[in-house]
């Protein structure tokens, strides 16, 4: 958890904050390891930003004005860098003196729905804090080394990758990731308790199910589940009950007809497993 005492009028909804949360790790290895663990650290990152369809450009900062250590650390270390996204066959532009202080570094910078850009995951190369705290390692020689070190965030903020990922998807989340994928609408009192048997059964096959019991209209019901953009609304009425049926609708499609509540509950869970868009 970082906190940053940011000035009142900065502050913008979860982009920019006072208080977050980072998924910040910090890899220790021999400098042979070096390149193939970037290789690595860009896979994770490459994996995870497709994953939610996101597209990236990369930009390679080099020194800065106020960087420690010696001109031959600082090109051994650029060089690892650009070596690693050469052999991965990756474009990236060099972001001249804007490296840490401590190192250069690979910026990974994402593109929203809105074509905005926002600089999320790093990969920083370190060969000074090794250094300067003296950390050695016993090598094959049998004699001491000092490691190399990588800073590593693939998300950067936990709150403003959320807020990033919400605005890139205009709240209509893929079934997969919706905080809820499916809402049972039943028709009258009367198909309630059918309703909350299926929710009960499919709970512990990790489906995230709500029911909405309240005592209004399905219209309205249907109308409301459209507005908080669930991916799949359920309605159930008599016949449903009676055959173990629901009647499907699907966000930005509209009706699906009618299915056997164990053929829904295996589409929507293939769907989730392949993490469809």
């Amino acid at each position: 958890l970082v906190h940053r005492h940011e000035k009142s009028g900065v502050l913008h909804g979860l982009m920019r904050v006072r208080a977050f949360t980072q998924d910040d790790a910090h890899i220790f290895m021999t400098p042979d390891q070096v390149t193939e663990e970037i290789k690595r650290v860009i896979d994770l990152i490459d994996r995870c930003y497709k994953l939610f369809g996101f597209k990236y450009h990369v930009e390679l900062s080099t020194k800065p004005e106020n960087a420690m250590g010696s001109d031959e650390l600082w090109e051994k270390a650029t060089s690892a860098l650009s070596q690693a996204m050469q052999e991965l066959g990756m474009e990236y532009k060099v972001n001249e003196g804007d490296g840490a202080f401590y190192g250069p570094k690979l910026d990974f910078h994402l593109e929203d729905s809105l074509g905005r850009t926002w600089q999320c995951g790093t990969i920083q190369l370190d060969f000074q804090m090794p250094e300067k705290f003296d950390l050695t390692y016993i090598g094959e020689d049998g004699e001491k080394h000092r490691p190399v070190m990588i800073h590593r965030v693939v998300f950067g903020s936990i709150e403003r990758f959320i807020g990033i990922l919400t605005e890139h998807f205009g709240g209509a989340f893929p079934t997969w990731l919706a905080p809820v994928q499916v809402r049972f609408l039943p028709i009258a009192d009367r198909h309630v308790d059918y309703c909350y048997a299926l929710k009960k059964s499919w709970e512990p096959e990790g489906i995230r199910v709500e029911v909405d019991d309240r005592n209004e209209k399905i219209g309205y019901k249907i109308r409301q589940g459209q507005l908080e953009k669930i991916p799949y609304l359920l309605v159930v009425g008599d016949k449903e009950v009676e055959d173990n049926t629901v009647a499907v609708r699907k966000r930005s499609v509209g009706e699906l007809g009618t299915m056997p509540a164990g053929e829904f509950l295996a589409k929507i869970e293939a769907e989730i497993a392949h993490k469809e868009r």
